[in-house]
């Protein structure tokens, strides 16, 4: 239940409250493809009768009791210019209605430069608060994550630049209201990127934790991250779309091609450290669902805190040992989630789970373009992307890269040429790419990635599609 109002509602307007005969009741109502919409009954009960005024009372006193991880009160950060432009339009027209209707109260910032809802959160007492929201794209949650996440270090008194500190996981969740260009992380927790659907989750008090990853150099704290950490071919393209922003959205398809017929591998180094989980690993098949049991059995693990602030899990792990692999890649890919979105359903790794403090690590070692074509259409086609000869997958807890530049020769880097998508030979291949985090590009080529388990909770409660498993053999099952 969202609500339960005193009279009928038709065509949006309420009957006047002497209409005390009959009642509303507003309710989710769940569609396809993960999509939640605002269902309505109407009761009617003898005139005169009070028995309306009755229900009324003792629906409202079962949601009040029944509904205590419900907000109460939001702070609500709107990108106005993130994405399409129409996040106040989406805002407004379909998300304040919904907060009002369930009696939250709302303070509405409409952000007017970088940082700005950073600054708020930094500085600003949000004691009165049950969570922020965020409308716009996934930038747009990343700075109240990061914000947050700092906030509450600060707090504790803890330093920023220690990779061996416990972090402290922040008493707000955060909402996210899709606004953006792809809207991964709303796509990949939710199902779906409907800001109604993502607007209800929040209405009722959903919560989801989610596993964060750390992003170090030389010992000082770069960036947070909860989906793509990545090096080489999606380093490339979003340093590349950068010079494209007026193309909108398409700029990543544009500089997605011209990574592609670039075909650029770079020399290195991962090391990793290898989680040791008998529940699952990044090729079992299964989906981390609503409810997922390996997610749940690793939050068993977290030790007894205070209602306000939990430790994050990876400290209460048994780590595994460390494993070295060299070579030239074309990427090298880090996510925590599926990192699922509209165009990829499936994501990057999808056996990859929310909040169980690990993260998969992709090796996608030197091929032909045409090759590593066939690797990208598998994320689009169901197939499995890592039953390829030049990929490897790794569950992990913690990696370090190290670039290597090749040899010099009269002071200057040796660059390489190499063959494009149609065989002729394309331009000089830079000695080293660049990491992108969660769509940001990083100045650093050499860094150390660590996962902190289940450090941000979401309005959300994760994909609610029954989990599956998929054949290990893609001929089993066929007829």
């Amino acid at each position: 239940m969202v609500a339960v109002r005193l009279g009928a509602t038709r065509d949006g307007e309420e009957d006047p409250p002497e209409a005390e005969s009959c009642f509303t009741v507003f309710f989710v109502q769940r569609e396809k493809q993960e999509c939640w919409r605002l269902g309505m009954l109407e009761f009617t009960a003898p005139p005169k009768s009070q028995l309306a005024v009755r229900w009324v009372n003792a629906l409202q006193s079962w949601i009040h009791h029944h509904g205590v991880t419900r907000p109460k009160s939001l702070l609500v950060f709107i990108n106005p210019v993130g994405g399409r432009g129409r996040a106040v339009e989406i805002y407004q027209g379909q998300v304040a209605p919904l907060f009002t209707l369930a009696g939250i109260h709302v303070q509405v910032l409409e952000t007017c430069h970088a940082n700005e809802a950073r600054d708020y959160i930094l500085q600003q007492d949000l004691s009165d608060f049950d969570g922020l929201v965020s409308v716009g794209g996934d930038g747009t949650f990343n700075e109240l994550m990061h914000a947050l996440i700092n906030r509450t270090q600060q707090k504790a008194g803890g330093s920023e630049n220690d990779i061996d500190a416990e972090l402290l996981s922040p008493r707000l969740r955060i909402g996210i209201i899709p606004a953006g260009s792809t809207d991964c992380i709303c796509f990949a927790t939710v199902g779906t990127n409907d800001p109604i659907t993502s607007a209800l989750h929040i209405v009722i008090g959903d919560s989801q934790p989610m596993d964060v990853c750390s992003i170090w150099h030389n010992g000082k704290l770069l960036r947070y991250s909860v989906s793509l950490v990545g090096y080489g071919f999606y380093g490339d393209v979003v340093s590349t779309s950068e010079k494209y922003r007026w193309m909108g959205p398409m700029r990543y398809t544009y500089a997605g091609a011209k990574a592609l017929l670039r075909n650029c591998s770079y020399e290195g180094t991962v090391e990793f450290q290898v989680a040791r989980t008998e529940e699952a690993n990044p090729r079992d098949q299964t989906r981390c669902r609503s409810g997922c049991v390996v997610c749940s059995e690793s939050s068993k693990q977290l030790p007894a805190g205070t209602e306000e602030e939990n430790l994050s899990e990876p400290e209460q792990h048994i780590d595994g040992e460390w494993q070295q692999v060299q070579g030239r890649f074309l990427a090298v890919n880090l996510t925590s989630m599926s990192s699922a979105c509209p165009k990829s359903p499936e994501g990057l790794s999808p056996c990859a789970h929310l909040a169980d403090g690990t993260a998969d690590l992709i090796l996608v070692h030197e091929c032909s373009a045409l090759s590593f074509l066939r690797h990208l259409t598998r994320h689009t086609n169901g197939s499995d992307q890592f039953d390829l000869p030049f990929v490897s997958v790794y569950r992990v807890r913690a990696i370090r890269f190290t670039s290597k530049v090749e040899d010099h020769k009269d002071g200057e880097p040796v660059v390489r040429r190499r063959k494009g998508l149609c065989g002729g030979q394309c331009q000089e291949e830079p000695p080293t790419s660049c990491w992108t985090c969660d769509g940001e590009t990083l100045q650093h080529t050499d860094i150390s990635v660590r996962v902190h388990g289940r450090l941000i909770h979401l309005f959300a409660r994760g994909i609610e599609q029954a989990p599956c498993r998929l054949p290990a053999d893609p001929r089993e099952g066929q007829s």
